[in-house]
């Protein structure tokens, strides 16, 4: 009896002292994997006003995004593609020198109202606010000098298996011609499933309208490799916002259903470019059932394999093809970007909805939080 209790006493012990081993074990995958997370800060330069700008370099191990605090934007993505092989697939400048000059809004974060607004023109409680009107008559992306010119104050953490970088500014009552001191938060957050997601919170001393977005320039096959037409997009959307000729929406919902226009099942962005005139530029209605993430988009490049899935709590992506890009700015390494050699999917809501009663409300009041969350998860098919 005594000899079988000791084996007893034995076998607990070393089923204990194995227990402790795989709880050490765990203990190391997990700290190896913190340890794959890592940021870092550097300068990035300064803006003709003299102050810092900082660039931040987020890795997962596995992807790497930089961002500066200059507009939030997103210089460098370096994504894997089926053979792990990494390339940087958005588009933007070596230097912050360029991103301070006029450019397409490369990578950056829009606001306070990204998209157009008629005639830069809005009322809330029956006073009129007017805007700069920086784009053809109309009100673009927040207006002269957005939110995408702005040096924001930055924090950088990492927490569950997540590197983040959060961003805060404040922008005036007035300015652009809007109303109310708008406190807006940015968080990037990368993630050990390669997702880079974005969310946004915005509150406000006065009445106002927001609409906030991230303008990231993509080409899943390297930035300046070439051109995104024959890049496979899936579009969850049954219809689109109209647009007149100054791309300001009439009010109507069109069925994609027999139009070139339809990427309900995936389709070549170049297979029926050419019937839209002067290129994609256009808000999709997102199908949604609720209030939370939703998938909008899938776009594949085929030599690459890279897969990009966005998913967001916005009603609308606006999908641009990058009509207006002419080879006159020279990218990173001197690279020169011609028409369709990106594309963009804008998380948002429709543009001038603050003079469309019909569409989403986007009317931000004291006491009340704006909030959106936009998550870009990348993989490789």
């Amino acid at each position: 009896m005594l000899h079988h209790h000791r084996l007893r006493v034995l076998s607990v012990f070393l089923l204990g002292g194995m227990s402790t081993l795989f709880a050490g074990e765990q203990a190391k995958l997990q700290g190896k994997e913190e340890e794959k997370m890592s940021y870092k800060e550097e300068k990035f330069g300064n803006t003709p006003e003299k102050q810092d700008v900082m660039l931040y370099t987020l890795t997962n191990g596995s992807m790497t995004v930089k961002i500066t605090n200059f507009g939030g934007i997103v210089t460098e993505l370096w994504v894997p593609d089926k053979t792990g092989a990494l390339k940087d697939v958005v588009l933007g400048f070596d230097n912050l020198g360029q991103y301070v000059q006029e450019h397409p809004y490369f990578g950056c974060i829009v606001g306070r109202y990204a998209n157009r607004i008629a005639a830069g023109r809005f009322r809330i409680d029956s006073v009129e606010y007017k805007l700069a009107t920086n784009n053809n008559g109309n009100h673009l992306h927040g207006g002269n000098k957005g939110l995408d010119k702005a040096v924001w104050k930055a924090k950088l953490s990492v927490k569950n298996n997540s590197v983040l970088l959060e961003l805060r500014h404040q922008s005036k009552d007035g300015e652009e011609g809007y109303p109310g001191n708008l406190s807006v938060a940015v968080v990037y957050t990368l993630n050990d499933k390669n997702e880079l997601s974005i969310s946004y919170e915005a509150t406000t001393d006065k009445p106002t309208v927001v609409n906030l977005t991230h303008h990231s320039y993509f080409n899943l096959e390297g930035a300046g490799e070439g051109d995104i037409l024959s890049h496979s997009v899936m579009m969850n959307a049954e219809k689109y916002t109209v647009v007149n000729q100054s791309l300001i929406p009439t009010g109507e919902l069109r069925s994609v259903q027999r139009t070139p226009m339809d990427f309900r099942k995936p389709s070549t962005i170049g297979s029926r470019i050419k019937e839209v005139e002067g290129g994609y530029d256009h808000n999709y209605v997102l199908n949604r059932t609720g209030d939370g993430l939703a998938l909008g988009a899938k776009v594949n490049a085929p030599g690459s394999g890279r897969t990009m899935e966005v998913w967001t709590t916005e009603p609308g992506m606006q999908f641009y093809t990058g009509n207006f890009l002419d080879g006159s700015l020279a990218g990173k390494k001197g690279k020169k970007y011609l028409k369709h050699y990106g594309f963009c999917l804008e998380a948002q809501h429709y543009p001038d909805s603050p003079n469309r009663p019909e569409f989403p409300v986007t009317t931000l009041r004291p006491g009340q939080t704006y909030r959106q969350q936009t998550i870009y998860k990348f993989l490789a098919e």
